[in-house]
């Protein structure tokens, strides 16, 4: 992480000389030449504030990245806060083998995480930090990150051209699958219902990524299949429709330990507002529920909607 920060933070200074960058940050000596030799390092606020003065457009970067808004990316500590969801904080210093009390302290705003610890942060809660970077910053000009970055590129593909990798992935790190001993070619698309053509095509995409290779006659996981689904409105519909056509598949002939319900209302703005905002709750929730479960015994597919009639349908045929 320290040497990805330097390198970024040599990225945003872009072609200027360090005492000229640093003299439109306002400095009266050159912290520079530190930052980007690793010596010391700027906060994620200063960092963050380099970088408008460079004339990144930080707003647009995290919004493409997270969503976030121009208020949230950069108040560093709600930001933290807001993007880790449910996340516990033992959980996420666990993940970064540090300790509790130096987390609470960044995610509460009573310390201000430099760019390593900033970048560790986001990663040990995303697993992203290179698309991160690469909204910023040409990812070409971080050396550091530039190979995790084009990997998650060609992840990021193979979900959108093959749907169904994502849920074989969640298949092969089931006990279930793992008790088999070796693998059995026909046991996940027995499981999702698809043909044997799909499952190896699906798996051998997946080897060649680099995501899966067979280990002792059995698929292992070598590389967490993350989507990012805000990065392309297309592909995230095609995968939002993929999984909700799964779901009415399976409404009409239920296994049983399958769950279905729906409710037909008619409420306020406000708490129409509020229905919608438990719903991102309920999924952070499952996110982290999901991150902590062990043993890993069962795949499922979660699926959660609410269409808003008060407005006119959009045409189907666009």
């Amino acid at each position: 992480m320290e040497v990805a920060a330097s390198q970024f933070l040599r990225a945003v200074r872009g072609t200027r000389s360090q005492v000229a960058f640093a003299r439109r940050l306002g400095y009266r000596s050159n912290p520079i030449t530190d930052w980007e030799n690793g010596r010391r390092y700027p906060t994620a606020s200063e960092a963050l504030r380099a970088c408008a003065v460079a004339g990144i457009d930080v707003d647009a970067a995290f919004a493409r990245f997270h969503g976030s808004t121009a208020q949230a990316c950069l108040d560093v500590a709600q930001w933290l806060d807001q993007l880790r969801g449910s996340l516990r904080i033992r959980e996420l210093a666990d993940r970064m083998g540090i300790s509790r009390h130096s987390v609470s302290r960044w995610l509460a705003g009573r310390a201000q995480p430099r760019v390593p610890e900033y970048f560790a942060l986001i990663d040990a809660i995303t697993g992203r930090l290179p698309e991160l970077v690469a909204q910023l910053v040409p990812i070409e000009r971080v050396p550091a990150l530039r190979e995790r970055f084009a990997r998650s590129i060609a992840i990021r593909t193979i979900a959108f051209d093959e749907p169904w990798t994502e849920a074989i992935v969640r298949l092969l790190e089931t006990s279930a699958y793992r008790e088999l001993g070796t693998h059995r070619a026909g046991f996940i698309a027995e499981r999702l219902g698809i043909s044997l053509e799909a499952e190896q095509r699906a798996l051998e995409r997946m080897e060649q990524a680099g995501i899966v290779e067979l280990q002792q006659g059995q698929y292992q996981l070598v590389s967490d299949l993350v989507v990012d689904t805000r990065a392309d409105l297309r592909s995230m519909l095609k995968l939002r429709t993929h999984w909700a056509g799964e779901a009415l598949r399976r409404a009409g002939r239920p296994g049983d330990q399958d769950v279905f319900a729906y409710a037909i209302v008619s409420v306020s703005d406000e708490d129409q507002q509020r229905i919608a905002s438990r719903l991102r709750e309920v999924y952070r929730e499952i996110r982290a529920i999901v991150s902590a479960s062990e043993p890993t015994q069962r795949a499922a597919l979660i699926t959660l909607q609410m269409v808003d009639w008060t407005e006119r349908a959009p045409d189907a045929s666009a």
